[in-house]
């Protein structure tokens, strides 16, 4: 390189200042729009988020209402399971003659060839005695009322 002396010295640059200004503006409206931009896109990645938690909320309610469903159907199906179970041995005991017999003799009031059949009640109260209960307890409730 050449030394140059103070009288031969290279001219300095020129810089063109308005072309400075113009990118600085340039600089100025993307950064506004950049913020614009960066704003909506938060504002849309909350609501992806608040709609989020939402479905979540509403799958998880849904999983206990079907756990809880599962366990009634799952009960109803075992006492289905234990009367079906009942109404099996009911049939292989009205299949044979002293099932058919012990029916008859306790629910229709009947006897066999050889038997007597005596049944025994139990004595109902009288009128008389139930109107007094009656008065008594009506007696009874009204000074409990009051």
């Amino acid at each position: 390189m050449r030394n140059y002396t103070r009288e031969q010295r290279r001219p300095r640059r020129v810089v063109n200042t308005d072309k400075k200004r113009r990118d600085e503006k340039k600089v100025k409206k993307t950064s506004s729009s950049s913020g614009f931009y960066y704003s909506f896109l938060t504002i849309i990645l909350l609501l992806c988020l608040f709609q989020i938690t939402i479905s979540a909320v509403l799958n998880i309610s849904k999983i206990v209402s079907y756990k809880a469903k599962i366990v009634q159907i799952t009960k109803t199906r075992n006492a289905a399971k234990a009367l079906n179970e009942q109404l099996q041995d009911n049939i292989k005991n009205f299949s044979n003659v002293t099932g058919l017999e012990a029916i008859a003799r306790n629910n229709l009031k009947m006897s066999g060839e050889d038997e007597v059949l005596v049944i025994i009640n139990k004595p109902e109260e009288n009128e008389e005695n139930k109107t007094e209960k009656d008065a008594v307890s009506r007696l009874i409730k009204l000074t409990k009322h009051d």
